[in-house]
């Protein structure tokens, strides 16, 4: 084969970004879902606003590494 290593990492990088977004999807769709029921405590409602910004964060850390950085 004649792939570089970077092109491997950056498939990797690419299917846990993936990943990374669809939980953060799904967290703020569980968010919105026990918001609106009334049913979560504030704790739980916390913790899972505290993961979704985590996600958030760890989405721009690996997209900031995918994307080359381009002086204009």
């Amino acid at each position: 084969m004649n792939t570089s290593p970077s092109m491997q990492r950056d498939e990797v990088l690419r299917v846990k970004l993936e990943l990374l977004q669809r939980e953060h999807r799904d967290l703020d769709t569980a968010i919105a879902a026990l918001d609106s029921e009334g049913r979560a405590d504030a704790l739980t409602l916390r913790r899972l606003k505290k993961r979704k910004l985590m996600l958030k964060d760890e989405i721009q850390r690996i997209t900031d590494e995918i994307t080359p950085d381009i002086i204009a």
